[in-house]
């Protein structure tokens, strides 16, 4: 419920169960358990069910976001958008039951944009790697 306090995103596209290790302006962890029982698995693919990679970038990008408001505080209504994905790296397939570990660090903040290096994980894994900008926009 805390996460959901600090992002707008739901089911079925909250791509994070936990976050750990926050330490604000600098990184987070967050958590996915991965279920199998969502709604991504049924087209990606049949018979062989693999997490789609921007689903694994979006769930680093929603833990960069956490970290955003954990820094700066809770803003009503403002939302972090995703501005650019650069260097993303898919190592290893992330399969129903694994968990899913998205280490994101701060690179740096300039005003209202943020520059993040995530890098997910399986059982001490790499699986993906990205950098990417986000941006905080005020409600309109």
């Amino acid at each position: 419920e805390a996460i959901k306090e600090m992002i707008p995103h739901r089911d079925p596209f909250l791509l994070i169960d936990e976050i750990r290790d926050l330490s604000p302006d600098e990184r987070a962890t967050g958590i996915k358990n991965v279920t199998g029982d969502e709604d991504f698995f049924r087209g990606h693919f049949p018979g062989h069910p693999i997490m789609p990679g921007v689903l694994i970038v979006e769930a680093m990008a929603q833990t960069s976001a956490v970290l955003v408001i954990g820094t700066v505080g809770h803003q009503p209504g403002s939302v972090v958008y995703f501005m650019t994905v650069e260097q993303a790296r898919f190592r290893k397939p992330v399969l129903p039951g694994d968990r899913l570990v998205m280490e994101v660090v701060k690179l740096r903040n300039r005003g209202k944009v943020w520059k993040f290096e995530g890098t997910a994980r399986v059982n001490d894994s790499v699986v993906a790697e990205a950098t990417f900008t986000a941006m905080m926009v005020d409600p309109e």
